[in-house]
């Protein structure tokens, strides 16, 4: 019996401006994805036929069975492979669930990566984002596993050659937020001017930032979505605000949130932070930024 094991990492978004809804109802987006040692842990056994899987752990009970990314990764790299066996998942869930750090998308991932290597396909991850494209929006960053400038509609991936290891503290306060929903917060504060335009325009727009140093993360940290989501969980400024008092040299909302991550220069200023930021009902995570 043919069994693998596949790390399945949660992500930060260090950089996400909203260039504008799109006649297709999309919206064109910048962004600057992070891959972090926090993660879920994927298990991959061979079978002789369907599709078997088993959560552990905090997960979306509406996110069951058929209906669970991983699951549907499986079934859709079946149908691209032609391959007739089939494979149990084990999925033990430790990335919080609807928190801005891609989870979902990332278990989506490492499924399409994982059967790749079991099933001796040796397929590039240019095809495997390609396939991930049909699962959900941020399926095709988690196929690189590597830090990466995002755009489009999240479907054109540069990962990057060169990018500075970072500690991070991550806070999550307990509540889950809904990506759709806080897009469409965003659409209607842009129609009512509630939104000062905060995205790069002109001539310096789309031009994907370098990162030579822990300096020049800092300096280009900013998520347009983040004033949205904040509206309505005052939350997010309180913890941007302890992580800045508490030593980080920055903060911010990952994703759509409600996740809030700091940015320590070291381990150990992050580490001694910890103790600090104990509050009932948020989850706190010490992670480490998987650099080049």
């Amino acid at each position: 019996m043919n069994r693998i094991s596949v790390k399945a990492p949660a992500k930060v978004n260090i950089l996400l401006r909203v260039l504008g809804l799109r006649p297709d109802g999309y919206h064109d987006l910048e962004m600057v994805m992070v891959p972090l040692s926090l993660g879920d842990e994927i298990y991959l056994t061979s079978i002789p036929s369907g599709i078997e899987i088993s959560v552990d752990g905090q997960s979306d009970p509406g996110m069951s069975g058929e209906k669970n990314l991983a699951w549907r990764a499986a079934a859709l790299m079946r149908e691209a492979s032609g391959v007739d066996g089939g494979v149990r998942i084990n999925l033990i869930k430790r990335t919080p669930v609807a928190a801005g750090l891609g989870g979902g998308s990332s278990d989506a991932a490492a499924v399409l990566r994982g059967l790749s290597r079991m099933w001796g396909l040796g397929w590039p991850e240019e095809r495997l984002s390609e396939l991930g494209r049909r699962l959900g929006a941020d399926v095709p960053f988690f196929c690189y596993d590597r830090p990466a400038f995002v755009e489009g509609t999240r479907e054109k991936i540069t990962p990057y050659d060169e990018f500075p290891k970072l500690s991070f503290l991550l806070i999550n306060p307990g509540f889950a937020v809904s990506t759709p929903q806080v897009y469409r917060q965003w659409d209607e504060s842009m129609q009512k001017g509630r939104i000062e335009v905060l995205t790069q325009v002109g001539p310096d727009a789309r031009v994907r930032p370098l990162f030579k140093g822990f300096r020049d993360v800092i300096s280009s940290l900013h998520n347009d979505l983040e004033i949205v989501t904040q509206r309505a969980h005052p939350e997010i400024a309180e913890i941007k605000s302890l992580l800045i008092d508490l030593g980080a040299a920055g903060a911010l909302m990952s994703g759509s949130g409600p996740t809030v991550f700091g940015v320590f220069e070291d381990a150990r200023a992050r580490d001694d932070a910890i103790e600090s930021t104990r509050r009932e009902g948020w989850r706190v995570i010490a992670a480490e930024g998987m650099g080049l």
